[in-house]
C-alpha cells in the first residue's frame, strides 16, 4: 500500500485526533483559530455584560444573562483543548482585559488589535440597548456562518465542539431577533435600531476578513477552511438582508 504524505492526507480530507500527531506548522494554525474563537467569546461576554443592567424588561435581562453566560462556558471549552497542548488555562484568562474597547468611531476594519486574538467588532463599545441588541443580531448570524466553517475543521475535537456549541450560539441570535422585533414595534426603536444597523453592518462584515487572503490556501490544505471569507461573506449579508427585510429594517 502506498504511503501519502500528512500534508496531502489533510489535504485529501484526513482528519487528526490528537495533539501527539499534530505537525507543528499545523498546530500553529489551529492554535491560531481556536485562540480567535476563545478571545471574541470571552471579549464578546465581557462586553455585552454591561447590557444586562440596561435591558428594559426582565425577559431581556435574562436573554441578555444567558449570552453573557453561555459565551464564556464556550471560551473555556475550546480552551481547555489549548491546554492539551500546552497552554495555560488561568494565565491565558488573566492576559487581556475582555471588557477592554475603543473608540467608537475608529476605523479598525479586518485588522487585529494589541495582543489578543479577538475579532476586531469587539473592540468597538456598544451604546446603549438598542444598539446592543442590533450588533448582537448581525454578529449572532455572523458567528452562525462561521461556525458552520469551523465544524468542519480537521482537527476532530475542535470540530466536535464548535458543532456543540452551534446551537446555543444559533439560539443568541434567535433571541436578538426576538428582542429586534419587539423594538422596532414603535416608530422610535425602529429609528434607532436602523442608526445602530447601520453602524455595525460594515464593522461585522469585517470580521469575515480579507477578499483573496493568502493565508486562506495554505488553512484550505491542512483541512482547518473549506470555503472562501468571500463565500463566507456573501452567506452572512443574505441572511442578514432576510431577517431585516422581514424586519422593515432595510
Amino acid at each position: 500500500m502506498t504511503e501519502i504524505s500528512l500534508d496531502d492526507y489533510l489535504a485529501r480530507g484526513g482528519k487528526l485526533t490528537a495533539p501527539t500527531n499534530v505537525p507543528a506548522r499545523y498546530r500553529g494554525e489551529l492554535l491560531r483559530l481556536m485562540s480567535s474563537f476563545v478571545d471574541s467569546e470571552l471579549a464578546g461576554s465581557a462586553g455585552f455584560a454591561d447590557a444586562i443592567n440596561r435591558a428594559p424588561g426582565i425577559r431581556e435581562r435574562i436573554a441578555a444573562s444567558r449570552i453573557v453566560l453561555e459565551k464564556a462556558d464556550h471560551a473555556e471549552r475550546v480552551l481547555d483543548l489549548m491546554s492539551a497542548f500546552g497552554t495555560d488555562k488561568t494565565r491565558y484568562e488573566q492576559a487581556h482585559d475582555w471588557a477592554a474597547r475603543g473608540p467608537r468611531e475608529a476605523q479598525i476594519g479586518a485588522h487585529r488589535q494589541g495582543a489578543d486574538m479577538r475579532l476586531s467588532v469587539f473592540h468597538y463599545p456598544l451604546q446603549g440597548w438598542v444598539d446592543a441588541v442590533a450588533m448582537n443580531v448581525l454578529m449572532g448570524l455572523a458567528t452562525g456562518v462561521q461556525l458552520a466553517e469551523l465544524a468542519r475543521a480537521s482537527y476532530t475535537p475542535f470540530a466536535e465542539a464548535i458543532r456543540e456549541i452551534a446551537p446555543r450560539e444559533a439560539r443568541h441570535a434567535e433571541l436578538g431577533l426576538e428582542g429586534l422585533a419587539k423594538l422596532v414595534a414603535g416608530p422610535a426603536g425602529r429609528a434607532e435600531a436602523q442608526d445602530a444597523i447601520a453602524y455595525w453592518m460594515p464593522r461585522v462584515a469585517a470580521t469575515f476578513g480579507q477578499a483573496d487572503s493568502p493565508r486562506f490556501e495554505t488553512l484550505r490544505r491542512m483541512g482547518l477552511r473549506h470555503r472562501t471569507n468571500e463565500a463566507l461573506l456573501a452567506e452572512w449579508r443574505a441572511l442578514a438582508e432576510a431577517e431585516l427585510s422581514r424586519l422593515n429594517l432595510n
